[in-house]
């Protein structure tokens, strides 16, 4: 079992290594039924823990409080057989390069165009957070103006929750609303998946400013590897709320097997193609 810091967590807790994906943090707000189980598990975990030496006792013994106190820590749900997991990553890694051996053509000409009309610089990077908070650097195309960021404070937000969202955003080019619409802009993180950073289906991986708006129930969406597809992308996405988005990812992390990722892998295409939410 593994626990991890979500690094925006306004918990002032500090991570116990920098470097080492085994990070932990408190994170407030359970039942106490939640806690015990949860305080017996890390506790169970913790002797065998892969922690370097050089971690000061400190930081140990703050972390103990934290479970003590009944206080969360974030672990690992889903499916954890090891049969199901062997299977999700090879259909991952099959499927990604299947989508890529498809898509390569189109991909291609989508980076050209960018390439000339932003000036160099048709990738969009994004640090994304994912299984267990681990941060990672996420790819898309770029479908906003360079100055995108800048100008963020120009347009009205109306999604609710942490989600940031306007449907005439205008800092969308005209080539980035056919790429948000159709899902091209999403075609890079096929490579995020061939390097494990993503599976092919999985909640969809959240800004670190996002998570540390999140209510204690809602981090659990970071309990599986984030994903493509998901429950709330063949479901409308951006017309559902936020907090019904993350039941929707809840209900995932509940149900998590191969018959569900087939499943949802095989609803996506003609959610792409209804373009709904799309924006």
């Amino acid at each position: 079992m593994e626990t991890m810091l979500l690094p925006t967590f306004p918990t002032g807790v500090e991570s116990l290594d920098g470097d080492n994906p085994l990070l932990v943090a408190a994170v407030v707000g359970t039942d106490s039924a939640t806690s015990d189980a949860l305080r017996r598990s890390a506790r169970g975990a913790w002797p065998a823990a892969r922690v370097r030496p050089g971690i000061r006792a400190a930081r140990v013994s703050l972390f103990r409080q934290c479970l003590d106190r009944g206080e969360a820590a974030l672990v690992p749900e889903g499916n954890p057989r090891p049969g199901y997991q062997s299977l999700k990553r090879a259909m991952d890694l099959v499927g990604a390069l299947a989508l890529l051996a498809v898509l390569g053509p189109v991909m291609l000409v989508v980076y050209i165009a960018l390439f000339i009309t932003t000036r160099g610089q048709p990738l969009f990077r994004q640090v994304r957070l994912g299984h267990l908070g681990r941060p990672f650097v996420m790819y898309k195309f770029r479908s906003m103006t360079l100055d995108a960021p800048a100008r963020r404070g120009e347009v009205e937000n109306e999604k609710d929750g942490p989600i940031f969202k306007n449907r005439r955003d205008p800092r969308v080019t005209r080539l980035g609303r056919f790429l948000r619409s159709t899902s091209l802009d999403e075609t890079p993180q096929l490579f995020n998946v061939l390097a494990g950073h993503m599976s092919l289906v999985g909640p969809r991986p959240p800004l670190g400013d996002e998570v540390a708006q999140y209510q204690p129930w809602q981090r659990r969406r970071l309990a599986v590897k984030p994903g493509l597809t998901c429950l709330w992308q063949v479901s409308g996405r951006s017309e559902i709320d936020f907090e019904d988005w993350v039941r929707l990812d809840l209900w995932y992390v509940r149900h998590q097997s191969l018959a569900t990722d087939v499943g949802l892998l095989l609803r996506t295409p003609l959610s792409v193609l209804a373009r709904r939410g799309a924006y």
